[in-house]
């Protein structure tokens, strides 16, 4: 669950994004909840919340925000208000440290190589990744599917090639960290960084390139 909040860009709306936009979209709205749906399955793909910012207390936020289970809860209550069925379940950030296990080359490309890469709670995805740095057991960074990145794209399931990839391992300058060098290549993170499963910490990861904590030789 992504959700996102920018009363300057879009007035006053809480935007909550659950799954990637489907073939054929359906709306169905009230005067405070629009439930955007799969026309095919009727499974909810997100929801717009109208008048939401002052009982949530999110006047002052902007951008991508994190939502606690109170505010879950209150969402969840003024679903219901509304007639809707559904209900929010609270997330944990799925931008991580993860480890890659294994690596093997793509068969259909000479510079992609397919990962098979831990990211805690015993899950390990298959990501398939185009940096010149990937190797084994080194420790990166894991948007998992449904990541909003800060650049505000947002990480799916997908292929490449026709290799299943399921996230993404991201570059420093794709997490837009001080002094990230302009050109492909994976964050390589130091082994004492964190554990694999645990929250990508940005503002520790403030001054990896400034102090040269991380090898730049891609």
């Amino acid at each position: 669950m992504i959700a996102s909040y920018n009363q300057e860009a879009l007035g006053d709306v809480l935007v909550i994004i659950l799954k990637p936009n489907a073939q054929k979209q359906s709306i169905t709205s009230t005067e405070s909840v629009t439930r955007i749906q799969d026309t095919d399955t009727d499974i909810a793909t997100g929801f717009n919340f109208f008048g939401i910012g002052e009982l949530l207390n999110l006047t002052n936020q902007k951008g991508q925000i994190t939502l606690t289970s109170e505010q879950i809860n209150k969402l969840n209550k003024v679903l219901s208000e509304n007639g809707f069925d559904d209900q929010l379940v609270l997330e944990s950030n799925k931008l991580v440290i993860g480890r890659v296990v294994e690596m093997t080359v793509h068969p259909d490309s000479d510079h992609l190589h397919i990962t098979q890469t831990e990211v805690g709670q015993g899950k390990t995805l298959q990501i398939v990744s185009g940096s010149p740095n990937m190797r084994e057991n080194i420790f990166v960074v894991v948007a998992q599917p449904g990541t909003m990145m800060p650049s505000g794209a947002i990480i799916w399931d997908g292929a490449l090639r026709g290799v299943d990839s399921s996230g993404m391992i991201v570059s420093g300058r794709e997490l837009h960290l001080p002094q990230a060098p302009d050109k492909p290549g994976a964050l390589v993170l130091p082994n004492d960084f964190g554990k694999v499963g645990e929250v990508f910490d940005f503002e520790k990861a403030n001054n990896l390139y400034t102090d040269h904590l991380v090898d730049l030789d891609y």
